[in-house]
């Protein structure tokens, strides 16, 4: 099966010690069976740090430090099993994050995901979101659907709708809310700030921050492309491997969700640059993208409107 993915994908390359947001830290890294059984193979002494890093307890994963750091990143933020041993000592999700795989019932897809600074950098300056480009080739099966529902269709249909710059952007996202009949605005914003209340947060700041969300459709003419890139990017991670109506229905008033939620912290966020803009984007997407719980709790809200 071939493999697809968005134009801006072969232009991702890890910043390294240059990101201002490691990956490396605050995550609990598990280590998947290859990786143990490289490292218990390995005869260079370094190995040995590695594998007494290692909790066992449950899941294996790297025992991180005091300050979340992850044991293997040094003091200039480069990872030190890369600088001793090489890239093929990565567990697997140290070297696909930040790459998010979506089945369809046409062909895979690959995606960067957004709790990465540089792969937000791409999604919101990059144009022709709405292009795929082959890049290989992949030993999986198409997946079934309900009826044979094509995702990918839909997807397009409303990248139509979203790319037309001759209709106000208020007015796009009004248009895909009304076809498909679901909006988040069917809760008020109060009801909403519950909802965000209740969530599980990696930084405390963050849970004020979330509590500026505000459906207002009207936006500053400048933030309108960046809205309409994380909108795609958000429908493309989420929608694409929908297998029948209803599930499609559900992921998109995630996705209309999250764009306004990025929105209202524009707004309100005091984000007066780009790289302001970029940061917004990585903490919405760390805070619930990146949680399947919180996630799980806001799909689920669609699930009864």
């Amino acid at each position: 099966m071939k493999i697809y993915a968005p134009k801006y994908y072969k232009a991702f390359k890890c910043t390294a010690d240059a990101c201002s947001h490691s990956c490396c830290m605050g995550w609990e890294i598990d280590v998947d069976a290859d990786s143990m059984r490289k490292y218990a193979a390995c005869t260079a002494p370094y190995a040995g740090e590695i594998l007494s890093s290692i909790d066992m307890s449950e899941t294996p994963h790297f025992r991180l430090l005091e300050d979340e750091r992850c044991p293997h990143l040094d003091d200039t933020g480069l990872c030190r099993i890369i600088c001793n041993l090489g890239e093929e000592y990565l567990t697997d999700i140290c070297r696909e994050h930040p790459r998010f795989y979506v089945d369809t019932i046409r062909r895979k897809e690959v995606g960067i995901g957004a709790s990465c600074e540089e792969a937000c950098r791409l999604i919101l300056t990059s144009d022709m979101y709405d292009v795929f480009e082959e890049i290989g080739e992949v030993p999986d099966e198409p997946v079934e659907t309900e009826g044979n529902f094509d995702a990918g269709f839909h997807r397009t249909r409303i990248y139509g709708i979203l790319s037309d710059d001759t209709v106000l952007y208020p007015k796009r996202l009004e248009k895909i809310s009304s076809e498909y009949g679901v909006t988040p605005r069917l809760l008020s914003d109060d009801e909403w700030r519950e909802e965000l209340s209740g969530l599980e947060y990696l930084k405390a700041a963050h849970k004020q921050w979330f509590s500026a969300y505000s459906s207002d459709l009207s936006t500053p003419s400048e933030d309108e492309k960046l809205l309409e890139r994380a909108l795609a990017y958000f429908i493309f991670r989420h929608c694409s491997g929908a297998r029948e109506e209803n599930e499609f229905r559900l992921f998109l008033g995630f996705c209309l969700f999250m764009e306004r939620l990025f929105s209202s912290l524009i707004k309100f966020g005091e984000a007066n640059t780009l790289s302001d803009r970029i940061k917004l984007l990585r903490t919405v997407s760390e805070e619930i993208e990146y949680s399947e719980e919180n996630t799980e709790k806001i799909k689920t809200v669609f699930a009864f409107i």
